[in-house]
């Protein structure tokens, strides 16, 4: 995903000379060096200094600009929260933030660079729009819709490589999007978990259990109306999400269901805990993200509310 932003970038930088890009000395990891390399005097490295970053995209917006900034998720959305949100939202600035690395896949660089709170502080914010792509061809399609909104755009993306999911004729929109059919559970994910829970929902499906797996890229505003119908005829529904429980997509979904169609729900994710060093394998699994963990919790929760129906 952080190649396909790369490059994206740089092609739309071909085609719009107003595209600048801001990174905080990490164009290797964001992969921004693409568009550095093409366009060194529409390419800014502020170093270490995040908050600056986000003040000067700001700037830059204001003089008609269009900033793409890039860093880990974790300074992108922790560090520069202030200037996020008085300097960016509040003005309703057309900013657009990436942020990599991502949630717990970060690895062995461990807590302190796992973001796990990011969906949840940008979605929070008045005028900010969240997308969480979940492989390469979605990702290519955020970059390119963040280019023709106007106003704040915050992508999250991984660190992980992960299997292509998406054909090239895939075009992104802000509604839900069902990636195998079923009719007991419904699962609402996100991001590069998405591989996993088609695989789960694939084992579960050999005990009997039917899921069917709902791709919900925009978690800020989220389509509410395609949750809605989406859960008309479901037992019960899941979110799965490598990201807290609290304020990301399992709270999105779970304030549309509360307020228009109320249903049984089981949040999976991160419970309220920081992360640790680890293999991202690892971690997925201790923290129950991996393929059979999702498929184990989603079958427990099936028997629990069988009673109800």
């Amino acid at each position: 995903m952080r190649e396909a932003f790369g490059k994206t970038l740089e092609q739309l930088g071909n085609e719009d000379k107003n595209i600048v890009v801001l990174d905080a000395d990490l164009s290797g990891s964001t992969q921004t060096k693409f568009f550095a390399k093409s366009f060194p005097e529409r390419f800014f490295d502020v170093g270490i200094a995040e908050q600056n970053l986000i003040s000067t995209a700001v700037g830059l917006s204001m003089e008609g600009k269009i900033p793409f900034v890039a860093t880990f998720a974790i300074f992108a959305t922790g560090r520069t929260y202030d200037q996020i949100r008085n300097g960016v939202c509040y003005q309703n600035a057309n900013v657009k933030i990436i942020g990599t690395h991502g949630g717990l896949t970060v690895g062995e660089d461990g807590a302190t660079h796992q973001s796990l709170e990011d969906v949840s502080l940008m979605r929070g914010i008045p005028n900010m729009t969240v997308i969480v792509p979940a492989d390469a061809k979605e990702c290519e399609e955020a970059v390119k819709f963040a280019y023709l909104h106007r106003g704040p755009v915050y992508i999250r993306i991984s660190r992980n490589s992960v299997p292509n999911i998406f054909s090239s004729g895939y075009t992104l929109a802000n509604k839900v999007f069902t990636i195998t059919e079923g009719n007991d559970i419904i699962l609402f994910t996100s991001g590069e978990l998405l591989s996993e829970c088609i695989a789960a929902a694939k084992l579960l499906s050999s005990k009997g259990i039917s899921v069917k797996v709902i791709n919900v890229p925009f978690i800020k505003p989220v389509d509410r109306e395609g949750i809605i119908h989406a859960v008309k005829t479901a037992k019960g529904v899941v979110t799965v999400e490598n990201h807290s429980i609290i304020g990301g997509l399992g709270s999105a979904v779970c304030e549309v269901l509360g307020e228009n169609s109320p249903r049984p729900v089981c949040r999976i994710g991160v419970e309220d805990k920081f992360g640790q060093s680890g293999t991202p394998d690892a971690l997925l699994k201790l923290y129950g993200l991996d393929t059979a963990s999702i498929a184990g919790r989603i079958e427990k929760f099936y028997d629990s509310i069988k009673i109800s129906y």
